[in-house]
């Protein structure tokens, strides 16, 4: 028998391949064998995206130093991680939209009421936008990672302690645990009726910037003083680019709108 992930040969008694380190599965799929799997995988006490949940609250750089090192067994890898938060993050505005949609209506706003006249069939432009910007944020947050990379290696480097791309790997962790904490967050807050979506944004970023400030003092061994300025120096350039890349955004939009026929001067 060969194992079916990279094919090397394997005795009968064996449970895991000794190459690539798969379990050896025997028997056919079926919902007691699947349900199994789900719960070894997200329910048990010790499967690991649990233990990879709360590692990062409690010793991050286990996580991330370990991973970048070549730990690959212990906690859910770093991409995996990321794509799971992704679509939590497509659950979160699912929810939102269908218990919670006047959480999502964006209030009047200067930009609303600068192109309020000019936009036909729309009775809240800001509101399509901001339905745009939610529709497609796991996106806007993938094509950001890169960048806010850039932010904190350009902060760190005198430290040398990690190249471009493991500060991606940082960013990436990081980002996603975030995900995990403004999913609570947010519908905890909507559930209260906190004014708008916006507004629950601005109360869920202090604690976003300081578990990145947590994540990266616990990494470099630094203070929390001087943990927090570099990182709000790097989350600067974060939000540069960010800012950079809606108003690009806007000017698509707008373009698209005259282009339409649905924006007119």
């Amino acid at each position: 028998m060969n194992c079916k992930n990279c094919d090397k040969a394997l005795s009968g008694s064996q449970r895991y391949c000794d190459n690539c380190g798969a379990q050896i599965i025997m028997n056919r799929l079926t919902p007691k064998i699947l349900a199994k799997q789900i719960n070894e995988q997200f329910l048990s006490i010790d499967n690991k995206f649990l233990q990879t949940f709360i590692a990062l609250f409690v010793k991050p750089e286990h996580v991330i130093d370990g991973y970048i090192n070549g730990l690959r067994k212990k906690y859910i890898g770093v991409i995996t991680y990321y794509a799971i938060s992704l679509t939590i993050l497509g659950f979160q505005m699912f929810l939102l939209k269908n218990f919670f949609p006047e959480f999502l209506e964006a209030k009047d706003t200067l930009f609303n009421k600068g192109f309020q006249t000019g936009i036909q069939n729309s009775e809240n432009p800001s509101k399509d936008f901001l339905d745009f910007f939610n529709n497609y944020q796991g996106v806007f947050f993938s094509i950001l990672m890169p960048f806010l990379a850039i932010g904190t290696w350009v902060i760190y480097l005198d430290k040398g302690k990690h190249n471009y791309t493991e500060h991606l790997v940082i960013n990436l962790y990081s980002t996603a645990q975030t995900i995990y904490i403004g999913f609570i967050f947010y519908l905890l807050l909507a559930a209260f009726k906190i004014q708008d979506y916006l507004t629950a944004s601005l109360i869920v970023a202090p604690p976003t910037i300081l578990y990145g400030t947590y994540v990266f003092k616990r990494i470099y061994k630094s203070s929390f003083i001087k943990s927090i300025i570099r990182y709000i120096a790097a989350y600067t350039i974060y939000t540069i680019i960010f800012s950079i890349m809606m108003a690009i955004i806007m000017v698509v939009l707008i373009a698209y709108l005259f282009a339409t026929g649905k924006l007119k001067l």
